[in-house]
């Protein structure tokens, strides 16, 4: 009965801590974090083992520090003049890239290269596959007026979800060159989203604004290399966002979760000064086939502050987030990560399982190694569920549960076993009959008396006593009313002494009393007080009779009567026999 109680109150404990862990939003905050973290650590190891390589046909043409230089040096200026950029296009589009796209922003008309900026716009005319960015904010109407856009720009969204996008939602924009706005559609948003410890592990797939949808840039580039050239998706129930044949899982905020493939430089970058040289005639070619790929423009130098902190690495540009995006969905290799209902599903049944072990299994090391075991199998298979399958199964709410099961379970065990221990010494010292202490551990707690009392000086006293006339008693009541007899002169020897006081059943109709401190006047008094309350005690019998019993004690005090057990109790049992020889019902 004990036991299921304590498994209810242990059922009930972790109830209200999961109830508490839903309550708490700074708890959650917390654990979230160390599961970020956790992420970054698989990503991390998956990289080391080369599970995952990086597209080949993504390259990256980087405004780098050697560029930067080179600029400031050669134009005196950034930003770069945007002829130079049409220069550019045109010589790479010579090679048939698949597409060509700029993480970089456009922005007001410099008046004095009103020519430079119309090359640029001429040729978003005049290619397809030329890609720009634009960037939403929240800044007030003050510094600007939210700009209006064209319908081009955005996406139909049939949203099934409960992904409201507040995140993501912004009330102004930056808009670049109208020109360019005006040439193409090709325009997606560049728009981030940081965890709150500030790393980058997801990137939004679209973003609203003024209450409709903006594509990311590096989906609207995907999309379009996936030939899924369409203006209309769905997001599902499940969060997942359908495009054509292809999904992608969405976190609550309504962004896309990664998949690294490396640290910083994992792609293969192009230092933009080269190609500069190759259009103004200092060079003749880059020995570099652009045929098919997809061309990244972005700023590399850190001096030009598109550095961001990503799950592989504190020090990772933009650009290169961009370039990931694009891998991502050229391999279908966004990672899914489990709802939170099923992993607070998944931490009970993990933590009923090694509560189940730890309160089955004895010994106590073997429970332990087996619980970690569990764990550990478990981390395993998150690892493997992301290497394979690109799930990301949490690990922190399971181990958070199974050390509270663990915990639980221990502190179950514990008093289970205290209570077993007690009742098994309960057993081994105690009477059955008559509840008292058992004669061993009468000769035990009298030899620790001794000791103690030679120790301090002290003295204690030893009082043994008989019923009276106990064996005729029996012949004539019979041997049921005698025991009942018994169990009733003890509980009066227990009721009429200190809870200090030890009294034990020395043998047949004999019991004994250790009084600790106790010197011979205040012993005689206790026993003469106890052999009138027996006395004066009608004691119930079977079949409803009663009948009164006398009984006789003797009286011996350390160290007075016996310096050891043997001479103590032989003192004590003399006076025993001259009590009874002398009438009985009396102290001897």
């Amino acid at each position: 009965m004990l036991k299921r109680i304590l498994y209810a109150l242990g059922l009930l404990f972790f109830a209200i801590f999961t109830f508490l862990i839903f309550k708490n939003a700074n708890l959650i905050a917390f654990i979230d974090s160390v599961e970020n973290r956790t992420f970054d650590l698989r990503q991390n190891i998956l990289i080391s083992e080369g599970a995952k390589q990086a597209n080949k046909d993504i390259v990256i043409i980087a405004v780098d520090d050697a560029s930067y230089e080179y600029i400031l040096d050669n134009y005196g200026e950034w930003p770069l003049s945007r002829d130079i950029y049409a220069s550019i296009i045109n010589y790479l589009e010579k090679q048939n890239p698949r597409s060509i796209a700029f993480d970089m922003m456009f922005v007001k008309s410099l008046k004095s290269k009103n020519k430079a900026d119309e090359a640029l716009i001429n040729s978003f005319k005049k290619y397809k596959n030329l890609y720009t960015a634009m960037n939403f904010d929240n800044q007030s109407e003050d510094l600007r007026m939210p700009p209006k856009l064209p319908h081009k720009l955005t996406v139909e969204i049939d949203n099934s979800s409960q992904i409201k996008f507040d995140k993501l939602s912004f009330k102004n924009c930056r808009t670049i060159l109208q020109g360019i706005i005006d040439a193409t559609s090709n325009i997606g948003i560049i728009n981030v989203s940081r965890s709150d410890d500030g790393i980058l592990r997801k990137m939004p797939v679209v973003v609203k604004y003024n209450g409709e949808f903006y594509p990311q840039l590096a989906f609207k580039i995907g999309v379009d290399y996936l030939g899924e050239n369409t203006s209309s998706f769905a997001i599902d129930k499940n969060s997942n966002f359908i495009f054509g044949d292809k999904k992608i899982y969405l976190d609550n905020d309504g962004s896309a979760i990664l998949n690294w493939y490396g640290p910083a430089g994992t792609y293969t970058y192009i230092p933009i000064y080269k190609l500069i040289k190759i259009v103004n005639g200092e060079q003749t070619d880059l020995n570099y086939d652009f045929s098919n790929k997809i061309i990244y423009f972005g700023t590399t130098a850190s001096s030009l502050f598109d550095i961001k902190t990503v799950p592989t690495g504190k020090i990772y540009p933009g650009v290169e987030i961009q370039a990931t995006y694009i891998n991502n969905m050229i391999d279908n290799n966004f990672i899914k990560k489990v709802n939170k209902k099923y992993t607070i599903t998944l931490s009970i049944l993990l933590a009923l399982l090694i509560g189940s072990v730890v309160t089955r299994v004895s010994s106590a090391f073997t429970a332990s190694l087996v619980s970690c075991s569990t764990y550990i199998i478990y981390l395993f298979i998150s690892y493997y569920a992301m290497k394979f399958e690109n799930l990301w199964l949490n690990v922190t709410y399971p181990l958070i549960f199974s050390i509270l099961a663990f915990t639980c379970a221990y502190i179950i065990k514990y008093i289970l076993k205290s209570r077993d221990f007690e009742q098994q010494y309960k057993l081994a010292t105690t009477d059955g009959l008559t509840e008292l202490y058992n004669h061993r551990y009468f000769q035990e707690h009298l030899r620790m008396q001794i000791e103690q009392c030679r120790r301090y000086d002290t003295n204690f006293s030893l009082i043994i006593i008989d019923i009276d006339f106990f064996k005729k008693f029996n012949d004539k009541f019979g041997h049921q009313s005698g025991d009942a007899v018994l169990r009733q002169v003890a509980q009066t020897l227990k009721k009429n002494v200190r809870s200090t006081d030890i009294v034990c059943r020395y043998g047949g109709e004999e019991m004994s009393i250790i009084l600790a401190n106790t010197d011979k006047e205040e012993a005689m008094s206790t026993a003469k007080k106890i052999c009138e309350k027996v006395a004066a005690k009608k004691f119930k019998l079977t079949n409803d009779k009663e009948s009164n019993v006398t009984i006789s004690l003797g009286v011996a005090t350390f160290p007075y009567d016996g310096e050891n057990a043997s001479e103590l109790i032989e003192a004590a049992d003399k006076k025993l026999y001259n009590a009874k020889n002398n009438g009985r019902n009396q102290v001897g």
